[in-house]
Parts: C-alpha cells; structure tokens; sequence
C-alpha cells in the first residue's frame, strides 16, 4: 500500500512532520518522500536546533507537529536524550527513530521511552511512508482523545458541590433515597440535582452518567485541569478493576497497521 494525499486525515492544513538528522541528504530524501504524499515537513540538522524552537515564545510549532523523525546517534545531542528532554517538557509527539547503527538494546530503549518505530539505515521509502501515516494516525488520535477528555472535565467543572457529590454516590449505585439519607437532604431535592446533573453533563443515561465518572477517575492523576476537590477530598483514582477504562476505550487499530501502534494507541468509544 502507497499512502495517498487524498488518504491523509487533516482538518485544512496538511500534517506536519519534523526530522532532525545531521545527515543534510537523508534529512533531504525524507523531506522530499513526505512532501510528495503532501505532508509538510521541517528539518533540523540538530537537536539542538529543534530545542531553540522549541525555546522560542513565538511559535507553537513543536506542539502542532504530528510527527517526529530523529536520528538516533547525532555530533552533540542525539535523539535519545532529545525524546528524553520532549518527554520532560510535556511535548508528546509521536517519534520514530532513524539510525544505521541501531541495535536491539538501543530500539528497545527507544521504545520503551514511547517510540513508535524505528527503521534501520538505509530504510525502503515504503517503510518509511508506513511508518509516518501509522504516526500521523497515532497523533490525530490522541489529540482527538485530549479534546474529549477536555470537553468532559469541562462538564464536570460546571457542576456544583453537591451534583459532585451526587455524581459520585450514584457512581456507587445508591438510590435517590439512599443519597438523600447520605446528603442529609430531601428526596425532592435529590431528584432536581440529579436532573441537573444528567444535563450538565450531557448523559443520556445512567449507565452512560456511571462511565463518565469511572473515565474521570481514570484520568484525574493526569489530568492538572481536573477539579480536584470532590466533596472536600481529592478524587481518588478507585474504579473497581478498571472499569472506567474498559467501558471507555477500545482497542481501534487495523492490522495494516505496526504492532508498536497498537499496544500504544487506544481510542475512547464514543459516549
């Protein structure tokens, strides 16, 4: 399979892939691959270089790359410790790996760190245009999984104290009655609370109410926008057997795809 212009997913501006190599001919040969099936690309011959980007308050270009190209062994700074330094500032674009000297303790280094793949010099231009599209795949993915994630916390934002609590006893499967009697408030004024709530965060019903809780349980130990205060406490990340991430996500990964993407790559079902 040949990956096409018209098969790569974009919202208007192509994808954007960025490769660092001190070789200025491989950083060339890729540059023109990539462009070829209309994607974007931006070269460094260093780490270095890419780190004074990202350095630079006046651009976001980092941030919006959907894929990283890095050598692995580079004069100064090679692409290890560059993901290292990535990883450190919050920078989670997918990587993979480039080396003619690459061994099966360096690729399993590199992997373990959150590489996607790695291809040996000299690589074919196929396996390269394999590599980039299951990367770019990976990232329209995990900034979609960010959105909804950022869209639910919003909602649970909005709630009040009480609808907190609510939520979090109705997670249990306690009845009107019970919340009542555990709130010390009327069962009147439960049932408005709870309506409230169901609509604040756009549950169409319980069980689907019970999966948002458990997915922001899931999340809440990552999440720094997450209201961390729950009834005065903060939200302990307790779902039962991981339930929340079971309801949730879904593995979603064609087999065209490489084995790497899949374990590293799970998709929240929709709601």
């Amino acid at each position: 399979m040949t990956l096409q212009r018209s098969e790569l997913r974009t919202t208007g501006a192509p994808p954007l892939v960025m490769v660092v190599d001190d070789n200025a001919s491989v950083r060339e040969a890729i540059s023109e691959l990539l462009s070829s099936v209309g994607i974007a690309v931006r070269d460094f011959p260093s780490a270095q270089g890419l780190l004074e980007q990202l350095q630079d308050p006046t651009t976001s270009e980092i941030a919006d790359a959907n894929c990283l190209i890095l050598d692995v062994r580079m004069p100064g700074m090679g692409g290890l410790e560059l993901q290292h330094r990535l990883r450190t500032a919050h920078i989670n674009v997918p990587i993979i790996f480039i080396s003619a000297y690459g061994d099966i303790r360096m690729t399993v280094d590199a992997m373990k760190a959150g590489a996607l793949d790695f291809l040996s010099k000299p690589f074919r231009s196929q396996d390269m245009l394999e590599s980039v599209e299951a990367a770019l795949e990976y990232d329209y993915r995990r900034r979609d999984i960010h959105r909804r994630q950022k869209e639910l916390l919003a909602r649970y934002l909005s709630l009040t104290p009480r609808e907190r609590n609510i939520l979090a006893l109705v997670a249990k499967g306690l009845m009107n009655k019970q919340i009542a009697s555990e709130l010390g408030v009327s069962e009147i004024t439960i049932k408005a609370n709870r309506s409230h709530l169901m609509r604040k965060m756009k549950a169409k019903s319980v069980a689907e109410l019970v999966r948002m809780e458990a997915y922001l349980k899931e999340v809440a130990s990552n999440q720094e926008d997450y209201a961390t205060v729950h009834g005065g406490h903060r939200v302990a990340n307790n779902s039962s057997s991981g339930a929340g991430r079971a309801i949730w996500e879904q593995n979603n990964i064609p087999d065209r795809w490489c084995g790497t993407l899949k374990k590293k790559c799970r998709v929240i079902a929709d709601a």
